[in-house]
C-alpha cells in the first residue's frame, strides 16, 4: 500500500495494489474517484481537494502512524 500527495494539484492517492488488470476508474463524487477491477478488486482511491479531506484538524497535517512500530509521520499539506 502507498500513499502519495500532490501538492501542486491538491491530490492524495492511495495505492493498495499495483495495476496489474484493466482498471476501471469510478467517480463516486466530486471529490472521490475508485479505480476497480471488474473482479470487484480495489486497486487505489484518488481524493481530490485532498487537504481538505485529509485534514484532521487546523494543523493541516496528514498523520501516518505504524501501530505495529508506533512510529508517527506528519506530512504538512497545502492550504
Amino acid at each position: 500500500m502507498k500513499l502519495t500527495y500532490d501538492p501542486r494539484y491538491n491530490v492524495a492517492y492511495l495505492q493498495l495494489h499495483e495495476k496489474t488488470a484493466q482498471v476501471e476508474t469510478i467517480r463516486v463524487s466530486d471529490e472521490l474517484n475508485v479505480d476497480m477491477a471488474p473482479d470487484g478488486t480495489v486497486y487505489g482511491i484518488e481524493l481530490l481537494n485532498a487537504n481538505e479531506q485529509l485534514r484532521g484538524g487546523d494543523d493541516a497535517a496528514l498523520v501516518v502512524i505504524n501501530e505495529a512500530l508506533g512510529d508517527r509521520r506528519e506530512i504538512p499539506l497545502s492550504k
